[in-house]
């Protein structure tokens, strides 16, 4: 029969187990700590970050705001600038023009006697405004000038003229109307228009204004008083 030998079993007393469990329970609580803490650090970062942007929003729309007030600001101030100066380039084209019509038209024959601005009201209201107006007794002419002349210009003017013959025609008033369009700067392509419409042309030349020359067979238009037939 065999022999069977046996030897004492190797193992952890009680004692050292209670003693394992206790040091992981404290391992797990410490743990759990750690986490809040963490959670709560995590959460406090999201809420800082959270406040930085509201912040940083609110700031970004009040830079916004005020830079679109300044904007808005500085476009009305060029806006005006811009228009003064349109305004006063225009005037002082008109005055140049001005100085220069009667001498020029009076090489045609017109004999003109009176000129400047004019403005035709009835019952208290402005039919037409030309910003030349040239006359004598026999002859009237509305002179219109732009600092540079385009082909609208042209036919908005063709209609104040009409407007302005039927003002005078209501007044008895039986002077023939011619009309001319004077520019700062003028195409060929506009001045060949106008010249067939039948307006004479003044185009500026270094420090004065010259008539434009006709071509062959040019006839300016005459707008005759009531009973009579536009030339």
């Amino acid at each position: 029969m065999a022999e069977m030998t046996m030897e004492p079993r190797m193992g952890l007393s009680f004692e050292q187990v209670w003693a394992a469990l206790m040091e992981l329970r404290e391992a797990s609580k410490e743990t759990d700590r750690q986490l809040k803490e963490s959670r709560a650090d995590f959460d406090r970062r999201i809420q800082e970050t959270d406040r930085q942007m509201k912040e940083s929003r609110v700031e970004t729309e009040r830079v916004l705001k005020e830079s679109h007030a300044e904007t808005d600001k500085e476009i009305k101030a060029l806006a005006k600038n811009i228009g003064g100066l349109n305004n006063s380039l225009g005037n002082l084209i008109e005055e140049m023009f001005s100085a220069q019509l009667w001498d020029k038209f009076d090489a045609l024959g017109y004999e003109f006697t009176k000129g400047g601005n004019a403005v035709f009201r009835e019952n208290k209201r402005s039919i037409a405004e030309a910003d030349i107006f040239l006359e004598n007794g026999e002859y009237a002419m509305p002179v219109e000038v732009k600092t540079h002349l385009k082909e609208d210009d042209v036919d908005e003017h063709i209609e104040r003229i009409e407007l302005i013959r039927e003002y005078m025609d209501r007044r008895g008033d039986k002077r023939r109307l011619v009309g001319a369009v004077a520019g700062g700067t003028v195409p060929d392509s506009v001045r060949r228009y106008a010249q067939r419409r039948g307006l004479y042309v003044l185009e500026q030349s270094g420090e004065s204004a010259d008539i434009a020359e006709a071509p062959d067979g040019f006839e300016a238009r005459i707008w005759r008083g009531a009973g009579g037939e536009a030339g």
